[in-house]
């Protein structure tokens, strides 16, 4: 388990090859991560994630706008997952917790600790960011990509690349901000036109400017996918040891 501690980071995994000793103890770390991880998040959904800098304080306009459009998409039924930090990742949980919506932290335990924000309902650390990405994915049939940096851009794209090869399916991605991200959108028209992008490719982003434009973007999808998704949902199976779910017994 994460102890939460930067200076327990495994700095030396991605350094190339190490003793067999280590590697297996690495393996068993990363698995140990992956089952906390799918246990505690087993029951949360359906979500929609969102995605964002963590260096955008309250009084800023994106903060705002995250967390109306946390509070819309949580009024319709959906859990609210974030990278669990601060700044964008802050509104859209504070938002949830506005409308009584499951609000879900999926941190991370950086050299500069990033503290988990102070509205989740449920909350993880992860040492490895592979297999927190894993689970935001897994968890999730829609992504919120608020303005962010480079954190925000790996997400993206990797999204996208998963979208792209057949990974996953019908699976929205909602990008807030047509100023912001108009020159990364110059760039994908033009690996569009030197053939590295198929159009066809790209059906499932969308570009928003309003908290307004975003709601109308996603009801209608994400009412489908909410159906979609409760029709699927697993219930508690008591031979799994699953008859407590985040700390509180099921009904």
């Amino acid at each position: 388990m994460p102890t939460g501690d930067p200076q327990h980071i495994d700095l030396r995994f991605l350094e190339g090859p190490r003793s067999r000793w280590k590697e297996l103890k690495s393996v068993v770390s990363i698995l140990r991560e992956f089952i906390r991880g799918f246990r505690k998040l087993h029951f949360v959904g359906p979500c929609v994630t969102f995605f964002g800098s963590a260096r955008f304080q309250e009084d800023h306009p994106y903060y705002e706008a995250a967390r109306e459009l946390a509070r819309r998409i949580g009024r319709v039924g959906f859990s609210i997952m974030t990278g669990g930090g601060p700044g964008i990742m802050e509104a859209a949980n504070r938002g949830a917790r506005d409308v009584g919506a499951r609000s879900i932290g999926c941190n991370i335990v950086l050299p500069h600790e990033q503290k988990p924000n102070p509205y989740l309902d449920v909350s993880l650390t992860f040492e490895r960011f592979f297999v927190r990405k894993v689970l935001l994915v897994k968890y999730s049939i829609c992504f919120v990509v608020m303005p962010g940096g480079a954190g925000t851009l790996d997400e993206l794209f990797e999204t996208i690349t998963l979208i792209q090869t057949g990974k996953v399916k019908d699976f929205p991605i909602l990008l807030y901000g047509k100023d912001y991200w108009g020159p990364m959108l110059q760039q994908i028209d033009r690996m569009v036109a030197e053939g590295t992008l198929g159009r066809r490719e790209l059906e499932f982003v969308f570009v928003a400017d309003s908290v307004e434009e975003a709601t109308g973007l996603l009801q209608d999808r994400l009412v489908v996918m909410w159906q979609r998704a409760r029709a699927r949902k697993d219930t508690p199976k008591w031979w799994f040891l699953e008859d407590r779910v985040n700390g509180q017994r099921r009904a």
